[in-house]
């Protein structure tokens, strides 16, 4: 869009509309329930050096997926075996 008076193309920029996505939206789960834990110290430390090692931005998503591994891990060896 090319605008034709000076100032004008902050309105006309207001108008457009903006294009679908066309990916279709996925279901948001929401975290709504808190749980947490404590560390000692050595556990702490190992914690940190393992996150700057490889490189872990987001220390709270890492310990959840790692959480959920080990309860998955154990679901999958409970389940009930014919023979």
């Amino acid at each position: 869009m090319i605008p034709t008076k000076k100032g004008n193309f902050a309105a006309e920029t207001r108008t457009m509309k903006k294009k679908p996505s066309p990916m279709a939206p996925r279901p948001r789960m929401s975290r709504t329930h808190r749980e947490s834990f404590l560390l000692n110290d050595k556990e702490y430390e190992a914690l940190n050096r393992y996150c700057a090692k490889y490189r872990v931005g987001n220390k709270s998503r890492f310990m959840r997926e790692a959480v959920m591994r080990v309860i998955q891990e154990r679901f999958g060896e409970d389940t009930p075996r014919l023979f």
